[in-house]
């Protein structure tokens, strides 16, 4: 098994990831900074995930044709909705939902498959960690 402290691309995670692979620090929204994880509440996975660029949820919904964004590997797995403190959904996207901040509503920071009820992603370089 990889060390989930050092991620494929070389990227030193140890301040984010606690032994047990969970995340050792609250995860934030990088716009308003409101709460969307407490520590120890998610586990680290390392999964391709394309996630379209940072924009308000008005944007996120009415995307033509192909979607500008970013293919994401590192993210905080949580298994159940109501782990969050703080986050909303998109409207459908085809099968999937996209997850964005509830107070400011900026996104997506993470993915959410339809066909999977219990897995929900949030991508660490969408967020901040305190």
């Amino acid at each position: 098994m990889a060390n989930i402290q050092q991620s494929t691309d070389g990227t030193d995670r140890s301040d984010l990831v606690s032994e047990d692979g969970k995340n050792s620090k609250t995860v934030v929204c990088q716009r308003c900074g409101s709460k969307v994880l407490c520590p120890g509440m998610a586990v680290f996975a390392e999964k391709e995930l394309l996630l379209p660029s940072m924009r308000k949820k008005s944007g996120l919904s009415t995307t033509e044709g192909s979607v500008d964004g970013d293919t994401l590997t590192a993210h905080w797995f949580v298994d159940d909705m109501y782990t969050f403190e703080n986050v909303g959904f998109t409207k459908d996207v085809g099968r999937i939902k996209y997850l964005i901040c509830a107070d400011c509503e900026i996104g997506p920071i993470g993915w959410h498959c339809l066909d999977d009820k219990k897995s929900f992603y949030v991508a660490v370089e969408r967020v901040n960690h305190t």
